[in-house]
């Protein structure tokens, strides 16, 4: 099915209001929420019986965020954004100042990501341009959206069977086309190489 303005509208006014959006990604179905909203996180871990201390990656709508969520940002993460973002590739960096603890599961780092689907990457542009949630963050955090320990959706149906009523809309944007989580870099060392955690 073939999404419209109105679609996009209406979930930037749930992201906004802190309720869960399901969006397509690449990789597969994401359970989205505004990441800068402690309230709208803890949405998510209710929805899929996540522990509290599990980081989530943050969505942003390009590389030109990343700053309002990173700080110290090394060389080595804007040579890898230029060239996998968008794209399956989330990079580990030390957290900003104003990005809440309930994102990172209370951690000092922050993950992030450019997601390379058409429907993610409207969604995440038309968030921005309304005012990207609290603080003006533009930030979407987006687990895959499904309940903790089963197999990531990769359709719309997938969600609405694992999550049902917890999800206030789902984009339905067909099947993804990789089907399996972004790979994780973490460059938040000063003293170290890049360390690949998830290939």
């Amino acid at each position: 099915m073939s999404l419209t303005a109105d679609d996009y509208t209406r979930a930037v006014e749930l992201l906004q209001a802190g309720q869960l959006v399901a969006f397509p990604t690449e990789t597969v179905y994401g359970l989205g929420a505004d990441a800068a909203n402690p309230q709208a996180v803890a949405r998510i871990f209710a929805a899929k019986g996540r522990p509290a201390d599990h980081p989530l990656i943050v969505h942003l709508a390009g590389a030109a965020y990343l700053e309002r969520w990173a700080v110290g940002v090394p060389a080595a993460a804007w040579e890898l954004a230029e060239a996998f973002w968008p794209g399956p590739l989330t990079l580990i960096l030390k957290r900003a100042a104003q990005v809440p603890y309930a994102v990172t599961g209370g951690q000092e780092t922050v993950g992030v990501r450019v997601p390379a689907h058409p429907v993610a990457l409207e969604l995440l542009r038309a968030y921005a341009r309304a005012g990207g949630g609290q603080g003006g963050m533009s930030g979407i955090a987006a687990p895959s959206a499904n309940r903790f320990g089963r197999i990531s959706p990769t359709d719309a149906a997938h969600v609405r069977e694992e999550l049902g009523d917890a999800v206030a809309l789902i984009l339905d944007g067909g099947r993804c086309a990789v089907g399996i989580e972004s790979t994780i870099i973490d460059l938040s060392r000063d003293d170290g190489p890049p360390r690949l955690l998830r290939p």
